[in-house]
């Protein structure tokens, strides 16, 4: 795992250590030094702690002018030892939204495992947002049965055209369009 970094590509465009409203504002980054773990496994020194125990991210877009932001994830998602939805929302997304931002883009295909508890923090995500949206790109199959499962699609975009994006390929605001096209033409129907 200590070889997976969060995606670089767009550190022209955005770098969140040196955006004022960050919640990693003026973070300094060792590259040499592994110390953030998930279950022992060393991970990159690139990846930011928010409060998991099992999960990482990285802040790589937020444009509060168009009121939107991406984050990468890593590891585990787990709401039922860890609360993770918890600390996401409290910690990150509700920094964002306080900005102006109501659509987030969760790039999700290192998330490994969900473990579910409950739909409250979801739900209230959903009302911050109602403006907005949330959607998650890159969700493996077993992943995305389990939010589904519970029905966390009535909270966030679990469209099937967007999860399967090859994001890498697009700059921010041109993945920010896609996504749109996507969401606007599902709402037609």
């Amino acid at each position: 795992m200590h070889e997976i970094e969060p995606f670089y590509q767009w550190r022209d465009y955005y770098i969140s250590e040196e955006d004022r409203w960050s919640p990693y504002y003026r973070k300094q980054y060792d590259e040499f030094n592994f110390t953030n773990t998930i279950y022992n496994y060393l991970i990159h020194p690139q990846w930011d702690y928010f409060g998991s125990d099992t999960m990482f991210i990285k802040i790589l877009f937020a444009n509060y002018q168009d009121h939107y932001a991406i984050i990468e994830m890593i590891g585990e998602w787990n709401d039922c030892i860890g609360n993770d939805i918890m600390f996401l929302k409290r910690d990150i997304l509700d920094v964002f939204i306080e900005k102006g931002v109501y659509k987030f883009i969760l790039i999700a295909e290192n998330v490994l495992n969900f473990h579910y508890e409950m739909d409250d923090y979801y739900a209230e995500l959903h009302e911050d947002t109602e403006n907005g949206w949330i959607v998650m790109i890159g969700l493996h199959e077993h992943v995305l049965t389990e939010f589904k499962k519970y029905h966390l699609d009535n909270y966030i975009v679990l469209n099937e055209q967007i999860n399967d994006l090859p994001w890498r390929i697009y700059n921010p605001e041109t993945l920010i369009a896609e996504i749109e096209q996507i969401i606007e033409k599902n709402q037609a129907i």
